[in-house]
């Protein structure tokens, strides 16, 4: 079971799946959190707590992932948000439009299917698909894998679509570039204050689907307001797939970074 989540899969070894009795799919912890079960009792009743980072493996191998990346003068998003906020088709528009000349790979992670990276690649770009089961995130040795895989070239622009979550993978540095947060109309304007983490680990919060404004209960202002409440000085970029409003200055966010 991943430690930090309990999401049921054992970060950083997806295949070895096993219970720990105090890990609990409500203890969400942050990244600097120490696993509270983790100490030890002397005979006198006194209580030595031991300390350590449950997600240092991870970053460890994030640091990798991010050194490797930077040696190939390429960069690397992380994508997340909720399922259907818009992040597979903000990403086949993207790869249909610009990857004729960038060259640009892209990681899917998703529970089970591999219709996302199939939409992908039918987009003109290499994908694969990261399966997690169970897992409601990826981690930076799925990803580390993945990049291996790909076989990603120099000055290349690799795109990681995270699992649908709000939650867990706000905690996971994977060895990007930077991380895009991606919140659809369509979701409402309770997510920056229910989510703030996620939020607040971004570089960039895109809000997708404007098209559909006169149809949603939506403020956008409300929308601007509460994300710089959780992230002040966080850039936010609205933008609708279907009309292409937007679509020029994610593409120069993307091709500037």
């Amino acid at each position: 079971m991943c430690e930090s989540c309990g999401c049921g899969v054992n970060t950083l070894n997806p295949d070895h799946d096993h219970d720990h009795p105090h890990n609990h799919p409500h203890n969400h912890l942050p990244h600097d959190s120490h696993d509270p079960h983790d100490h030890e009792h002397l005979p006198d009743g006194r209580v030595i707590r031991i300390q350590k980072d449950i997600l240092s493996e991870n970053n460890l191998i994030a640091e990798r992932n991010r050194g490797f990346l930077e040696a190939r003068s390429s960069v690397c998003f992380n994508i997340v948000g909720s399922p259907g906020s818009g992040k597979t088709t903000l990403l086949e528009r993207t790869c249909k439009d610009l990857s004729k000349d960038q060259t640009f790979y892209v990681i899917e992670g998703d529970q089970q299917s591999s219709i996302d990276a199939e939409r992908i690649e039918a987009a003109g770009v290499k994908a694969i698909q990261i399966n997690t089961e169970y897992g409601c995130h990826l981690d930076a040795l799925m990803v580390n894998k993945a990049i291996k895989e790909l076989e990603i070239k120099d000055k290349s622009t690799i795109f990681i679509e995270n699992v649908g979550n709000l939650v867990c993978p706000a905690m996971f540095d994977l060895g990007e570039t930077k991380r895009i947060v991606i919140y659809s109309v369509t979701e409402g304007n309770d997510k920056p204050l229910k989510y703030p983490y996620m939020f607040r680990s971004a570089h960039l919060a895109v809000i997708t689907k404007t098209d559909l404004l006169p149809y949603v209960d939506f403020t956008m202002d409300q929308a601007h307001d509460d994300i710089r409440k959780t992230h002040p000085g966080i850039e936010i970029i609205e933008l609708s797939v279907k009309t292409g409003e937007g679509l020029e200055k994610w593409y120069n966010w993307i091709l500037n970074t």
